[in-house]
């Protein structure tokens, strides 16, 4: 998931994501990272706007649609998966 693309259509997303506040309701917790070089594995997001440059396109959604739950975090060696996921590779 290492580079992200954001769309606005859920549908055309690959996985669609609620955004949660507290680490103990995330499945994923996740830290942006500033280049592509750094962004690897499925917890270190390196956002793009472009569409073909991205290995993951997903859709912000609510808590009751989401597929993944996910927390973003200020530390680099705490992001990673906090729950089992059929979208953990």
């Amino acid at each position: 998931m290492a580079r992200i693309y954001q769309t606005a259509s859920s549908g055309e997303a690959q996985v669609r994501v609620a955004v949660v506040n507290s680490r103990d309701e995330a499945d994923l917790l996740v830290h942006r990272v500033s280049s592509w070089g750094v962004a690897h594995g499925d917890a270190l997001w390196y956002i793009t706007h472009n569409k073909q440059d991205a290995t993951c396109v997903i859709s912000f959604v609510s808590v009751g649609m989401a597929q993944v739950k996910i927390c973003f975090i200020d530390t680099y060696g705490e992001a990673g998966w906090q729950k089992e996921s059929r979208y953990k590779k």
